[in-house]
């Protein structure tokens, strides 16, 4: 999604000039003429960035100011001012806004302004966004949920987070299934109590009691000193146990009694020790079949699976990918210092038409790739050749058979009909016709070198995205390089 950028001026010439700048920089540029319009505006739809001239009738922009920022702290106000006495500036910076510039600016002053709130707007949401996560405060608000199966998983969470059940979170690996663990936690009464994770498939075998459990000093060799455990470190707060399905089966049994009686036995110790935990278990393991199998307990399984919440792979939720996508980018842009503003149409197009095997895990770790690779502010196809390279979807660009060959026949110079392709033959040594796959690759490789390796004039002359231009050029190995050297 395009940011939209507000201009607050009443001054009609100042909002066309400042428009057109805005627009050329691919931002969305909306214009209105009083403060009273501006708070209008926020507060129906939200922008990204305002631009506000100080010095307006009525409502001035100071009031106005004061009025945005009491209503979005975090948005981000450029000051426009006339006169730049110095005495105006302060009140303008500690009444919040980022920054300010003097009318009239050059494009370039604007340009680098809005870039600058930007990326201090990422760095701040970065910011926020660990000091919740290190205090355990991350919630359903801060999960990106609008495709209609995540709001499924949201709605059973909060239903879930109003009391102590015992919850079974389920889902392929790489879905976040840990963060829904935490937004209940949070929205329970137990929030701002220890939250403790445990990934049971993590743990040595001969240290899983030890792990959960604790051990008095001495108890083993190697138990120098007391350890408390992960069910006491979460006493009065809530113990995730992660990968549960990996647990093996001689401590599934004191897992077991340690959920029905609300107590502990240390390794070691002479008396259990009572604990006060609310569990929620996840696993990525079908559980049911496990128990069919004897790999695990049954009446474990009942006890943990009390309240279960399905989470969604990414394949079954791809109407949340573009805002996910917007997500990492403004986190990575904070991490690596970039200032990427989005990701194109057709970048869009092809994340969201792979399969996502690793789900959301993998679609981060790609992003990140992504925003580290690119070198313009847009992440383009080719900033994701992992993905661009297996989509097997893309091929679906064009219309029709017929309206593709039409447009094909016509970049080849010479050609007239379908049988008449001038350099590239459809019929082989004995007169029949050669595959598809085979007049394709030839295709290519003559429209690469008819237009000296011009990929984006390639693939408007054949009629398909340049995203899978590039995958069918790595799949028929053509070197577009030395086409370009040749050339």
């Amino acid at each position: 999604m395009v940011k939209t950028i507000l201009v607050v001026d009443d001054d009609p010439t100042q909002r066309r000039l400042l428009q057109a700048v805005i627009e050329k920089q691919g931002y969305r540029a909306e214009t209105v003429d009083c403060g009273e319009a501006a708070i209008e505006r926020v507060a129906a739809t939200g922008v990204d960035v305002v631009l506000l001239d100080l010095m307006m009738p009525g409502m001035d922009g100071m009031e106005t100011l004061e009025a945005l920022k009491g209503k979005q702290p975090d948005l981000p106000v450029i000051v426009l001012t006339a006169s730049g006495g110095i005495e105006t500036v302060v009140a303008a910076m500690r009444g919040g806004a980022s920054d300010f510039f003097v009318k009239p600016a050059s494009p370039e002053r604007i340009a680098v302004s809005i870039r600058n709130a930007f990326m201090v707007q990422s760095l701040s949401g970065e910011v926020k966004r660990l000091t919740k996560k290190a205090a355990g405060k991350l919630g359903f608000a801060d999960m990106i949920a609008g495709a209609p199966a995540m709001k499924q998983v949201v709605r059973l969470g909060e239903r879930a987070a109003q009391s102590d059940i015992p919850i079974l979170i389920t889902g392929e690996s790489g879905v976040g299934k840990e963060l829904v663990a935490q937004s209940i936690m949070s929205a329970s009464k137990r929030a701002g109590e220890p939250f403790v994770t445990v990934n049971c498939g993590a743990i040595p075998q001969n240290l899983v009691e030890s792990t959960l459990f604790g051990h008095e000093k001495g108890s083993f060799t190697g138990a120098v000193g007391k350890y408390l455990g992960k069910f006491q470190e979460a006493d009065g707060g809530t113990l995730f146990l992660d990968e549960i399905g990996e647990l093996p089966l001689e401590m599934q049994v004191k897992l077991l009694r340690a959920l029905q009686e609300g107590e502990v036995d240390p390794v070691g110790s002479k008396r259990p020790v009572k604990v006060n935990v609310r569990i929620i278990s996840a696993t990525n393991r079908d559980l049911a079949q496990q128990v069919a199998e004897g790999g695990f307990r049954e009446d474990l399984y009942y006890r943990l699976n009390v309240f279960p919440v399905e989470v969604p792979s990414l394949r079954g939720r791809k109407d949340d990918i573009p805002a996910l996508v917007r997500h990492f980018i403004n986190r990575f842009n904070a991490q690596e210092g970039k200032s990427i503003r989005d990701a194109s149409p057709e970048t869009y197009a092809l994340l969201s038409a792979f399969d996502w095997p690793g789900n959301v895990r993998q679609l981060e770790n790609s992003v990140f790739r992504a925003v580290i690779l690119c070198d313009g502010d847009l992440l383009g196809p080719e900033d994701f050749p992992q993905i661009s390279g297996l989509t097997p979807s893309m091929d679906v660009e064009v219309s029709g058979a017929s309206e593709a060959m039409s447009d094909v026949y016509a970049a080849i110079p010479g050609a007239e009909s379908d049988a008449d392709i001038g350099p590239v033959d459809i019929m082989d040594e004995q007169g029949h016709l050669r595959s598809l796959e085979n007049i394709e690759r030839d295709l290519i490789e003559f429209a690469i070198e008819n237009y000296a390796g011009r990929m984006s004039e390639v693939a408007r002359r054949l009629g398909v995205g340049r995203s899978t231009l590039y995958r069918k050029v790595r799949e028929y190995d053509l070197d577009v390089d030395q086409v370009r050297a040749a050339s």
